[in-house]
């Protein structure tokens, strides 16, 4: 990774390290296993790029299969050689884990059998333990079910933050020749908030390949996804869905909201009528790209497919994407294999990733019925719609975190000159009650805090839906008080802390909040815990520092013999490690 990226990912990471720290504060996350110290190790920019390769958000889907996988690695034991008998009961277990999520039966079995083959009499590799060979053995085998590579050849650039997705949808380099996305599926999908979704994503977030193929190697890795350049479709939408009430409505008001042309004809017009219209204006007007939204029903049934024949003959798609619903486990699978038997998809959107299902759709789909996933649906906003990353999806599903995700919501937040100027003020202990105000925003604006907080490496299985509620509520409280104070207390936190005026001061604000002076006592001392953890983990990763100082180096980033042994070293010269707390 070039220095560039490493510091414009560590500038990100800063930001979000605030927010991680609110989470820790919370009694919730009492406990000892929760420290900033090793949540560092687990963010650091080194770690990063090895993470990526192994990384939306998601709060419940995979809780149980994660969990669940966590569990077998580390019963796994101290062994020397992958043996069948060694590695007969993790692999009944993980058996058990993958059916107890929903994954079909014959995709798990072709799991296990993939595992078994990778890790069947294999030393285990000097200075790697037998349960992260396992995980590795897991992670390549749900990688390639879910139709990732194992290797670097799947870099863009050789970025590690630009990892290609499964696919990447049609566009037309011929004038007046549209590129056409037909959706289908059942109802009750999502379908019609697929398709306003897609639409954005093409019309404001699509990156343009041609010109990144134009960028020098270096702009490119040291560039984040989310700011490369953008395509920029111009989408014409439209309403062919004539049996469901308020659909053509639906979609018009979609439409307005994200700044789409939608094109209707009524609900008496023929859908096959209606594309081909629809297209026709689209030549006319200047449109690179139609999306159609088609009618669903119940279940599956010949009048649709028949309809589905019929519209897809009349306007030839580049795209036949099929909508299919994450909660409803592997019929998903099933299901995209009927409709791709029946009128042929090119790909799959999975929506509702971020319910509360077990996950088995998306470890299934390609499995079953060999389309790709190509999107995802990971919340009720318009923008909740991103490219499916089986690199990503497998380390999240393992608990290994999606770093690379959360860099790159993170930089669609905040600038590189304010997470610079975030970084000085967290390593000189000047966190205010402004910056906590910024950041707590900043992350609702990413997502729920469960999601973001499940994306850091070894977070998911530390924490659960009621924690998570008492850590949103306590912050709640926070920023109540916070609306409280006025602009000086607000910019210094010691005249709250420190001052002789600071019990005055804080039962005004309590009271102003409608909250109890006990309340606020109790986040007086949990900002000033805030502030030193902040500080330390800052100061640990070498944040604050000038450019290319304080980068630790991969083998230490990972490794805390080295890091100690290079703590003595550095005392025996002089003062200061450099690499521990302050």
């Amino acid at each position: 990774m070039s220095s560039t990226h490493m510091r414009r990912t560590r500038q990100v990471l800063t930001v979000t390290g605030c927010l991680v720290s609110m989470l820790a504060l919370s009694s919730a996350f009492s406990s000892s296993s929760f420290n900033g110290a090793s949540l560092t190790q687990r963010m650091s920019p080194a770690r990063t790029s090895n993470r990526s390769n192994g990384g939306t958000q998601l709060n419940m889907m995979f809780d149980q299969l994660s969990n669940a996988l966590t569990e077998v690695a580390k019963n796994f034991g101290g062994k020397q050689r992958m043996t069948e008998n060694s590695i007969q009961p993790a692999l009944k277990s993980v058996r058990r884990a993958l059916l107890d999520a929903d994954v079909n039966l014959d995709v798990a079995t072709a799991l296990i059998d993939g595992v078994k083959r990778r890790s069947l009499g294999k030393e285990v590799t000097k200075g790697v333990t037998a349960e992260q060979q396992f995980i590795k053995a897991m992670y390549d085998e749900l990688l390639d079910m879910m139709g990732g590579e194992a290797n670097e050849s799947n870099t863009m650039g050789g970025n590690p933050s630009l990892q290609s997705p499964t696919a990447t949808l049609a566009h037309s380099s011929v004038a007046n020749e549209p590129a056409v996305i037909l959706l289908a599926g059942l109802q009750g999908a999502g379908k019609t908030t697929a398709a306003g979704k897609l639409a954005l994503y093409l019309q404001e977030r699509e990156v343009d390949p041609d010109a990144l193929s134009s960028m020098s190697d270096e702009d490119r890795s040291s560039t984040l996804a989310s700011r490369l350049p953008k395509r920029n479709r111009k989408v014409l939408l439209v309403a062919a869905d004539v049996y469901r009430p308020a659909a053509i409505e639906q979609l018009q008001i979609l439409g307005k909201q994200i700044g789409v042309e939608v094109f209707s004809m009524g609900v008496d017009a023929d859908p096959a009528d209606i594309a081909k219209e629809a297209v026709e204006k689209a030549k006319r007007e200047g449109f690179d790209t139609v999306v159609v939204d088609t009618a669903g029903r119940q279940v599956v049934d010949e009048e649709l497919m028949e309809e589905l024949r019929r519209v897809k003959k009349t306007v030839e798609p580049d795209e036949t994407l099929l909508v299919v619903d994450a909660m409803t486990g592997q019929a998903a699978a099933s299901l995209t294999a009927s409709f791709d038997a029946a009128v042929g998809i090119s790909g799959a959107i999975l929506t509702k990733l971020d319910g509360d299902s077990r996950g088995g759709a998306a470890v299934s789909i390609r499995g079953v019925s060999g389309k790709p996933i190509k999107f995802v649906g990971v919340g009720e906003k318009t923008n909740d719609l991103e490219p499916f990353y089986p690199d990503r999806m497998a380390s999240r599903i393992l608990g290994m975190g999606d770093v690379i995700s959360l860099v790159e919501k993170a930089s669609m937040e905040v600038s590189d000159a304010d997470a610079a100027k975030m970084q000085e003020k967290m390593a000189k202990a000047e966190f205010d009650f402004d910056d906590f105000m910024t950041q707590s925003r900043m992350v609702s604006k990413m997502g729920s805090m469960a999601g973001v907080a499940k994306m850091l490496p070894g977070m998911g299985n530390m924490i659960d839906s009621s924690q998570m509620r008492q850590v949103e509520e306590r912050i709640k409280r926070s920023e109540a008080m916070i609306c409280s104070m006025n602009k000086k207390e607000r910019a210094n936190p010691g005249l709250l802390l420190t001052d002789k005026s600071a019990r005055s001061r804080l039962m005004r604000i309590t009271k102003g909040s409608g909250l109890a002076f006990e309340d606020g006592l109790a986040f007086m001392s949990e900002f000033q815990k805030m502030r030193t953890m902040i500080s330390r983990m800052a100061k640990q990763t070498g944040m604050g520092q000038p450019d290319g100082e304080g980068e630790m180096e991969p083998a230490m980033a990972g490794n805390r013999n080295a890091r100690r042994a290079a703590k003595k070293k550095g005392k025996k010269g002089g003062r200061g490690g450099g690499m521990g707390f302050a």
